[in-house]
């Protein structure tokens, strides 16, 4: 249904139309029905959306030129042919390429020495990014979507991976886990944080992308300062503190068997990803109930189709999405198997 129309309810949404395809494309081929999408038409209106300069000199201007939300943040030319600003936006970036890769697209054909270039004009000195090149905040949200481009152009040079982790490691608390900003309260959701642009993907506990912890062990991952199961790796020292970072995700499983976003929260289905992800990275997984989990996750699914954030909710697309990939992580049977740190099918398992 959302392939095909996204429902009136989400038309407020429509400046993030790159992020509820990624979750519908996405969703499809957790669910192993990509045979269902028109994947030539899908990469083509994709495409469509990356912001592009008019020569190499524009890639100093300070602009991002990667993808647009949607055609509402996409403005026309003027009739020179000139558009007064065609800046584009992290988050609808690492869509837009978790997209492409989904369908096939190959990413090598694609523009992307102007985003690379002008990513780096998103890294501040200490390290972070901003979503955009004017008035917005920054934290590790953005961080992972950055890491997250690098990693699926397969090239590093769009950041300095160096001054991203140092922001990364000062953003753990006492407590093990990672807040959005250093000094910041540990949390594995996002909601806590408003931006009408980043609403489907970061507001939420991506989404997209995923809550500030999941955000910095995913970049840490991806960026190649950790390696996968840390836990059982006979080397103790780790640059982060793994041992209480393990502890405060295992005090996140609530006593009904669904995972929070952080100390006294109700469980929500989104977070058996967002904490679940950073258990799988960590090797932890196997710690956890799977069998409440999954007794919990069921509560949340709806009859109309989808999972909702809570049991006895209607359904929505992000919740439907995160519903999906924590069945993965619990390797349910009929699903495709998950890259826990870019949040979508392991490609490289299919």
């Amino acid at each position: 249904m959302m392939y095909n129309l996204i429902p009136h309810h989400y038309q407020s949404q429509e400046i993030n139309r790159l992020t509820l395809a990624f979750f519908t494309i996405s969703g499809l081929h957790l669910l192993r029905a990509l045979d269902r999408v028109d994947k030539d038409r899908v990469a083509d209106w994709v495409l469509s959306f990356q912001a592009h300069p008019r020569s190499r000199a524009e890639l100093k201007n300070g602009q991002f030129y990667g993808f647009h939300g949607s055609r509402t943040s996409q403005f026309p030319p003027d009739e020179n042919g000139v558009s007064a600003r065609n800046a584009g936006h992290l988050a609808s970036t690492y869509c837009a390429l978790a997209i492409l890769k989904t369908v096939g697209f190959n990413l090598l054909t694609i523009d992307k020495e102007s985003i690379l270039i002008s990513l780096r004009n998103l890294q501040q000195p200490d390290g972070s990014f901003m979503p955009v090149d004017v008035g917005a905040e920054t934290d590790l949200r953005f961080v992972y979507c950055a890491a997250a481009i690098c990693f699926m152009l397969e090239d590093w040079s769009g950041m300095d991976r160096e001054k991203a982790k140092e922001y990364i490691l000062k953003c753990q608390s006492y407590d093990g886990g990672f807040g959005l900003m250093p000094g910041l309260e540990s949390h594995g959701e996002l909601n806590n944080i408003s931006s009408s642009y980043w609403f489907m993907f970061c507001q939420l506990c991506v989404s997209r992308a995923g809550g500030g912890t999941y955000c910095a062990v995913a970049s840490l991952r991806l960026m190649g300062y950790i390696e996968d199961d840390l836990l059982s790796k006979t080397v103790t020292s780790s640059i982060i503190n793994v041992p209480l970072l393990l502890d405060w995700c295992m005090q996140r499983q609530a006593i009904d068997g669904g995972f929070q976003g952080r100390a006294n929260k109700p469980s929500d289905t989104c977070y058996a990803f967002w904490i679940g992800a950073v258990l799988r990275i960590l090797g932890g997984y196997k710690f956890i109930d799977k069998i409440a989990l999954h007794r919990f996750l069921l509560t949340c699914q709806s009859e109309f189709g989808g999972f909702s954030k809570y049991p006895g909710d209607l359904p929505d697309i992000y919740h439907a999405y995160y519903g999906y990939t924590a069945f993965s992580l619990l390797e349910e049977p009929g699903l495709n198997p998950l890259c826990a740190e870019l949040g979508m099918t392991d490609l490289t398992a299919i």
